[in-house]
């Protein structure tokens, strides 16, 4: 099948053609204020380079930072409402306590706390509050809210509550739009009730999003479905994209590893994609990225849900480098680089300026950038590669030495040598490795449960089956099935021998 892929970055919006493992064509645009304009000149530009093989395309897949830069950078955050189903329990912290003042002032729509959730083994803490929950939607309604977040205690063991508090609050506000937790996060309150929340914001921005990429693809003339790239390298349909948004948070990062491993052939490895803004540092275990199993922080927030390991730090392409004193980024000249950069008639110096001026790269005019003094060069570079080398170590499990696999469209940053690292392996198409990833991503289906009084080998099984339920629900073809991660781990402090078993499976995308 024939898929295109693009990747919407801070600095540059890349795109290819993909058919079965041959890359046709691809394409590096700048990416814009709007994002959309930016995706439609790249369809653009990718329908020129590559003619009459634009046809026939069975997918589009498209990875956004546009979620995620919104938590950020505060902007585009509609209000959401906070249903926490705990009473007489977990009542001393209440929704948002931890949140930047900022951010929750900005999202809260009000906070409501009422009767029910489970225990660990699945009963009932007491009968969930049905009026106290009406009452809270009705309230809802009063006040104009149109999304709201709903979180039971222990509810990914059990979704019964949370399913009829959302059945509940639908009819008395038809309106609402409802994200419940047990469809997001992991074990842990607060954390699965953060992102719950920061999902429920974002929905307007999803909705927004979503459609004007489904216009820009029509507008391309091309007629095949949409999917939004998630955090551990899958695609979801455009329309668990529209209800999910927070499964696109770092999608940027995951689509340059699973495309790392695809053009490069190795699925164990470390990779660093360099980007315009950014150095992303991950590690890849059998094609796919290493897992956070720890909380993850989005925009200040603690979260705990799919998320990758990654590692980033304010390296790249367009990273500014001041003279004197001398030093190296954060700030980043983005996608306003081929403006800006000194290579391409600006007068800002770059670290792409640099990497022209030493001849490790060949962009914009080098006569630009001709009188840089030799110190100034040497001395920028031995920072930059140092501060690679420092996160690359950090990064690994172990001292045993693996290759890594530099991409990105400012991959010539990175050394060609580093302690514990084999071989530095820079790809074909390493540029647009992130839209790669895209193209060729897969659908999954996760399960993380716990299980009670049940032996190792039958509760792996029934945690294998229900993700592959869900991954078949997704829209796997069930031929492609596969297991690529699956752990387990005794609880010692619940009694009944309670394990908690992740497992994960992917497979293609079924055919229509």
């Amino acid at each position: 099948m024939k898929r295109i892929g693009i990747d919407v970055g801070g600095t540059n919006t890349d795109a290819v053609l993909v058919d079965g493992k041959t890359i046709v064509g691809a394409v590096k645009t700048a990416t814009t204020d709007d994002v959309t304009s930016g995706v439609r000149t790249a369809l653009k530009d990718l329908a020129t380079a590559v003619g009459e093989a634009i046809t026939g395309v069975g997918a589009v897949m498209i990875g956004t930072t546009h979620f995620v830069n919104a938590v950020v950078q505060r902007r585009q955050l509609n209000r959401a409402a906070a249903l926490r189903i705990c009473l007489p329990t977990c009542a001393s912290l209440p929704p948002m306590v931890d949140w930047p003042a900022d951010l929750a002032a900005l999202v809260d729509g009000g906070k409501y706390l009422v009767a029910g959730g489970h225990e660990y083994d699945g009963r009932p803490i007491v009968p969930l509050d049905e009026s106290a929950i009406a009452e809270a939607g009705r309230k809802m309604r009063a006040d104009g809210v149109r999304s709201a977040a709903v979180t039971a205690v222990f509810s990914p063991l059990t979704s019964e509550f949370e399913d009829r508090a959302a059945e509940i609050l639908k009819s008395e506000h038809p309106d609402l739009r409802v994200t419940t937790s047990s469809t997001l996060g992991r074990i842990g309150l607060l954390e699965r009730e953060n992102v719950t929340i920061l999902n429920a914001s974002l929905q307007d921005l999803a909705e927004e999003t979503v459609r004007a990429f489904e216009e820009a693809i029509a507008d391309g003339g091309i007629d095949a479905p949409l999917y939004i790239t998630q955090n551990d390298g899958t695609v979801a349909t455009a329309s668990v994209a529209r209800e999910q948004p927070v499964y696109g948070f770092a999608s940027g990062p995951t689509n340059s590893m699973r495309g790392a491993a695809f053009l490069s052939g190795i699925e164990d490895a470390m990779v660093l994609d360099v980007g315009g803004t950014t150095s992303d540092v991950g590690c890849l275990r059998a094609g796919f990225p290493r897992e956070a199993n720890n909380v993850v922080e989005v925009g200040g927030v603690r979260t705990l849900f799919r998320m990758p390991d990654v590692v980033s730090i304010g390296i790249g392409g367009g990273t500014i480098v001041e003279r004197n004193p001398h030093s190296v980024g954060p700030l980043s000249t983005g996608y306003r680089l081929t403006r800006e950069a000194l290579v391409f008639g600006g007068d800002t110096l770059t670290l792409s300026d640099i990497a022209a001026a030493a001849g490790i790269v060949e962009i914009g005019d080098p006569a630009r950038v001709a009188d840089l003094p030799a110190s100034l060069i040497a001395e920028t570079m031995a920072v930059v590669h140092r501060r690679i080398a420092d996160t690359v170590d950090r990064m690994k499990t172990n001292a045993a030495a693996v290759p890594l696999l530099a991409v990105g469209g400012g991959a010539f940053l990175s050394p060609d040598r580093m302690d514990g690292i084999s071989e530095v392996v820079r790809v074909e198409h390493y540029a647009v490795a992130n839209a790669v990833g895209a193209a060729i991503a897969q659908v999954s289906g996760e399960v993380d449960h716990v299980f009670r009084d049940m032996g190792r080998d039958a509760l792996l099984k029934e945690a294998e089956t229900m993700a592959r339920d869900k991954a078949l629900a997704a829209g796997a073809d069930p031929a492609s099935l596969k297991v690529v991660d699956m752990e387990d781990l005794p609880l010692a402090y619940l009694p009944g021998n309670a394990v908690r078993a992740r497992v994960k499976v992917v497979g293609n995308i079924k055919a229509a």
